[in-house]
C-alpha cells in the first residue's frame, strides 16, 4: 500500500472519530503538533477521550523511516514507563485473588533475597519508596547483551543495601518495577508476558498490544525508535535496557489503549475498592504523603484531578494523562527521543477539558 493510500486511510479514521471535534480546534491541535506532521520525521499518534469517546484521534509523521510506513492509530510504540500502570495492575489482580499482599516482603517471596529484603514490601515497590539500588548504575560499561528482569532480580539480590530505610523516601525506581515483574512471575507461575496477555490483554481486546521478548513475540504495526543528531534523525530503537519488561516492555498503540483506560472506569479488571487504591498518594514511614500511587502519579492540573504517567526510552516518549472526575483521557504516544511530551498533553488538556 502506498503512503497516499495510508494517508487516505488515516485521514478517514479522524474525520469519523473525530466528527464531534471543530475544525478550529483541530487546526490548533496540528499547530501543536506541526515539528511531528512531516514524511521525513518520526512522529506522534494522538487520541483525546471524553464521556467514553473519542473526540480527537489523530496520527502524524512516520513509524518507520527506512520504510516509508507512516503512524496510524493502530500503531504500536514502545510504552516505556507507561507501562508502569499494567504492572501495577498485574500485582493488584493477585491481592485481589488472594495470592498476595501489599505488606508480603520480598524476603518472603524471593528466599535468596539478603536480609535488606525482609524490609521491603510489595507496597513499597509500587510506590517507589522500596530504596532499591539502581539497576541502570549496575550494569557493566562493557555490557553488550541486553537486560532482562531475571537480571535485574539478581543484581538486586548481590546487593547489601538499600539507598534508604524502605519506606522513608520516595525515590523512582526502575529496578522496583522489574522485580515486581518476577513477582507475577513466581506468584502465579506464568511469565510476566503470559500474565499481561492472559488477564489483561485480551479480556479487554487490545489484541496488539504484547510486552515484547526477542524469538518469543512479534509486535505488528511496529513505530521505530529515532533520535536528532546534527539536524537528522538517527534510527535509535533498542539500548542496553529495553528488553526489562516490568518497567517499560510493553508495545502498544492509541487505539488499544483507548480499551485499557475505559476498563479503569470499571470493575473488568479488579474492583473499585483496589482501583480507588491505586489512585490515592501513598503514605511514607512519618505520615507524609507522596505523588504516587499504585503505578500512577498523582496530581491535579488547573485544579482538576488527575493521575498520569509518563514514559520515556530509546527512540520513544510517551504520556497518559486521566481526569477520571471529568472522564477525560489524553493519550500522546511518539517514536523520538525527545521532547519531552507532557506539556503538549497539557495543551490538549486546556484545549479540550478546559476551555470547552
Amino acid at each position: 500500500m502506498t503512503i497516499r493510500k495510508n494517508y487516505r486511510k488515516t485521514l478517514c479514521f479522524v474525520l469519523l472519530l473525530g466528527m464531534g471535534c471543530s475544525m478550529e480546534k483541530t487546526a490548533k491541535v496540528d499547530q501543536i503538533f506541526q515539528a511531528y506532521n512531516n514524511a521525513a520525521t518520526p512522529g506522534a499518534a494522538v487520541m483525546v477521550i471524553k464521556n467514553g469517546k473519542p473526540v480527537f484521534v489523530r496520527a502524524y509523521g512516520m513509524a518507520h523511516l527506512e520504510e516509508n510506513q507512516l503512524v496510524l492509530p493502530a500503531t504500536n510504540f514502545r510504552l516505556a514507563s507507561v507501562t508502569k500502570p499494567f504492572t501495577a495492575m498485574c500485582i493488584m489482580m493477585l491481592v485481589e485473588r488472594g495470592q498476595l499482599t501489599y505488606e508480603r516482603t520480598l524476603a518472603e517471596i524471593f528466599p535468596e533475597f539478603p536480609p535488606y529484603g525482609n524490609a521491603i514490601t510489595i507496597r513499597h515497590l509500587l510506590q517507589h519508596t522500596s530504596g532499591l539500588i539502581d539497576y541502570e548504575d549496575l550494569i557493566p560499561d562493557t555490557a553488550t547483551v541486553q537486560v532482562l528482569d531475571k537480571d535485574v532480580l539478581r543484581m538486586m539480590t548481590t546487593q547489601d543495601s538499600t539507598y534508604f530505610t524502605p519506606g522513608a523516601q520516595y525515590r523512582y525506581s526502575n529496578s522496583g518495577y522489574a522485580v515486581l515483574a518476577m513477582v507475577v512471575k513466581k506468584i502465579s507461575g506464568k511469565s510476566f508476558a503470559e500474565f499481561l496477555r492472559e488477564n489483561i490483554f485480551m479480556p479487554l481486546g487490545m489484541a496488539n498490544t504484547v510486552a515484547f521478548e526477542h524469538g518469543i513475540s512479534t509486535v505488528k504495526h511496529r513505530a521505530m525508535g529515532y533520535r536528532e543528531e546534527n539536524g537528522s534523525f538517527v534510527f535509535k530503537d533498542q539500548s542496553l535496557t529495553s528488553a526489562v519488561l516490568g518497567d517499560g516492555g510493553i508495545y502498544s498503540s492509541i487505539e488499544d489503549l483507548f480499551k485499557w483506560d475505559q476498563a479503569l472506569y470499571s470493575e473488568r479488571l479488579v474492583k473499585r475498592e483496589a482501583l480507588q487504591q491505586a489512585f490515592s498518594k501513598g503514605v511514607l514511614n512519618d505520615g507524609q504523603t507522596i505523588d504516587y500511587g499504585f503505578g500512577w502519579r498523582i496530581d491535579d492540573y488547573r485544579s482538576r484531578a488527575r493521575v498520569q504517567h509518563t514514559g520515556s526510552t530509546s527512540g520513544f516518549r510517551n504520556v497518559i494523562q486521566r481526569y477520571p472526575e471529568d472522564k477525560f483521557t489524553v493519550i500522546i504516544l511518539t517514536n523520538r527521543a525527545e521532547p519531552e511530551v507532557e506539556e503538549l498533553a497539557n495543551q490538549l488538556a486546556d484545549l479540550f477539558l478546559i476551555e470547552s
